[in-house]
């Protein structure tokens, strides 16, 4: 940039009278240098995306699953940007804090959010304000993948099938009750949509966290638990918990052996707690497409998959139009049920 100043200067002094340049020169030269940190900064601009770290926010605390999940994606993704994905675990109300810091970053593709689907679909019906428009705020550009929630009971309890839960939910006067990792997590909205489908007699305990609500029901003080796989299948392999079935449209690879709602009867509660990875409104169009791409490249790397299978996380692969529509479709579902069963977040 400096040659060129000076070739332009070189003619000025080339071609002017000498008076003249005495005159002007020195605030052409001045002029001419001003638009130095212009084109330094088109130049910048102009290199390939990614040229720099990116950050991926997690919304909630470390060592959680959403966290180890985006974690495992962050090592692999970094690896094919040639870029390091930072994880930023900025944890608070639900994933509301995360996702508000996320919504109002730059829209450039180097701040990305993480996020689980209670923050986007659940949260803007249970809180008063969570600070950001879930379907305006963002642009969405990969699913992760989804955790698989189950239904658990007690040995005690003597049920061994939903149909068998249903049945004696309605028979108890005081209906039986299930924990779950809080209210407005996604496994309550399961557990509430089981109440509304099929009219059994369930009871909400909330826990902080889906680990707690599982040992109280290996603990026999509860019968029964919605819990995300991860959270209860050690008890599930030692006998200490009995599976009773999967909200979800087919069988879980997870758990084969474990019989769907739909298998059971019960028709209209299929859902996942699903993680994917979004990006501030108006990103660019070609970086969306471009993370897409990198992010079904690492969700199909065998490695990958394995170690997100161990979390209970199932990878998925799909457009950001799919995933989009995921959202939409989740967001109008989940309205309903949680207005219907009263769910409001503390």
């Amino acid at each position: 940039m400096n040659k060129i100043v000076e070739s332009i200067f070189n003619l000025i002094l080339f071609q002017a009278d000498s008076r003249m340049i005495t005159r002007v020169a020195p605030r052409i030269l001045a002029a001419l240098f001003a638009t130095v940190p212009l084109f330094s900064a088109l130049s910048v601009q102009a290199q390939p995306y990614p040229n720099k770290p990116l950050r991926l926010i997690v919304p909630f605390a470390p060592g959680g699953v959403t966290d180890v999940g985006g974690r495992i994606v962050a090592t692999a993704l970094s690896k094919r940007l040639n870029q390091q994905v930072i994880v930023e675990n900025k944890p608070g109300a639900s994933g509301n804090i995360g996702a508000q810091l996320v919504s109002k970053a730059a829209p450039d593709g180097y701040t990305l959010l993480l996020a689980l689907d209670g923050t986007l679909v659940i949260n803007p019906h249970v809180y008063e304000r969570t600070g950001f428009d879930a379907l305006n705020d963002f642009a969405p550009i990969a699913k992760v993948g989804d955790s698989i929630i189950i239904i658990v009971a007690h040995p005690s309890v003597g049920v061994k099938t939903l149909a068998e839960v249903i049945a004696l939910s309605k028979t108890n006067g005081k209906g039986l009750e299930f924990g779950t990792s809080g209210t407005g997590s996604i496994t309550q909205v399961a557990g509430e949509l089981l109440k509304q489908r099929s009219g059994a007699n369930l009871v909400h305990v909330p826990y902080k966290g889906g680990g707690p609500a599982a040992a109280d029901v290996v603990a026999g003080h509860i019968p029964l638990a919605f819990a995300s796989a991860s959270s209860v299948t050690q008890f599930l392999e030692t006998g200490r918990l009995i599976p009773i079935g999967v909200p979800s449209a087919k069988r879980s690879v997870v758990f084969p052996n474990v019989s769907t709602f739909t298998e059971a009867g019960v028709q209209g509660v299929e859902l996942n707690s699903w993680v994917g990875v979004l990006a501030p409104a108006h990103t660019p169009d070609s970086i969306i497409k471009q993370l897409n791409i990198e992010i079904n490249a690492v969700l199909g790397e065998p490695e990958v998959k394995t170690q997100l299978q161990g979390y209970g996380i199932i990878a998925a692969s799909g457009s950001a139009a799919d995933f989009a529509a995921e959202i939409k479709r989740d967001f109008d579902l989940y309205g309903p049920v949680t207005k219907q069963a009263g769910i409001k977040a503390n």
